[in-house]
């Protein structure tokens, strides 16, 4: 089976490391993880790469993205079959389940996760959108940026707003893998750490569900199967998402 994988630069060791090693041939398409600034931007440029999946060269969609801030709320298969993982987010596929991803919140909340995505991204230099009013994730740009945009005065107001984002959290965490130890995380995300205040600690990373994904084992409970004009719908349970009604 050929499938196009449409996934977040944040998830490109892993997935290459899983891809070299899968069942399936993948074409495979990494998009910038700027796009999580704006659910809209992310949802718009998503679904034009979907839907230019053709039938005459892919069997199917498979997504490296989980619900990321709404982004895949309203994505609909085009005209092949599209697969997505039932996560919330990326962390999820780096952890290997929305289980474990569940029980490690629930045993320590407050936790930011790293990864050497996460810690990578900004050095490939993607490209980034206006982001969205209510996005988390725009702590990440910076005092210049900002001022360039909206002069000094008001950039520094958004940094001590934007800024905010870290009273929730106390931990910061390492997710590990065996192929990213010679790159020097653990000692970034402690730096991290003793600069945010924060308690570190790490975990070890599983890559099953991108293996499951990329191998084409989709079963209920881990992954969402689009038919052809199928649409996700968020459901905020424990299955994460499903088939929106009344699309096709």
């Amino acid at each position: 089976m050929h499938l196009k994988v449409i996934a977040c630069e944040v998830l490109a060791r892993e997935l290459y490391y899983c891809a070299a090693r899968a069942r399936n041939t993948l074409e495979i398409e990494l998009l910038t993880q700027g796009l999580h600034d704006n659910a809209e931007v992310c949802r718009r440029e998503l679904q034009a790469r979907i839907d230019a999946a053709t039938p005459e060269k892919f069997a199917g969609v498979a997504l490296g993205y989980g619900l990321c801030s709404n982004s895949l709320e309203g994505i609909r298969a085009g005209a092949v079959p599209m697969v997505v993982p039932r996560a919330h987010d990326c962390i999820t596929l780096l952890l290997g389940s929305k289980d474990r991803y569940r029980t490690l919140f629930e045993r320590q909340p407050g936790t930011y996760y790293y990864s050497s995505g996460w810690l990578e991204y900004t050095e490939r230099r993607g490209e980034r959108v206006e982001y969205a009013q209510k996005s988390g994730l725009v702590r990440q740009r910076s005092f210049e940026e900002l001022a360039a945009k909206y002069g000094e005065d008001n950039a520094r107001y958004l940094v001590e707003a934007l800024s905010s984002w870290e009273n929730n959290y106390t931990h910061g965490t390492l997710i590990e893998f065996p192929f990213s130890a010679r790159l020097n995380l653990e000692e970034r995300v402690r730096d991290i750490c003793e600069e945010k205040g924060w308690t570190f600690s790490k975990v070890s990373g599983d890559v099953g569900l991108i293996e499951r994904l990329l191998d084409g084992e989709w079963n209920e409970g881990e992954f969402l199967v689009l038919q052809p004009g199928e649409a996700v719908k968020a459901t905020y349970d424990h299955t994460v998402m499903a088939l929106l009604e009344g699309v096709r």
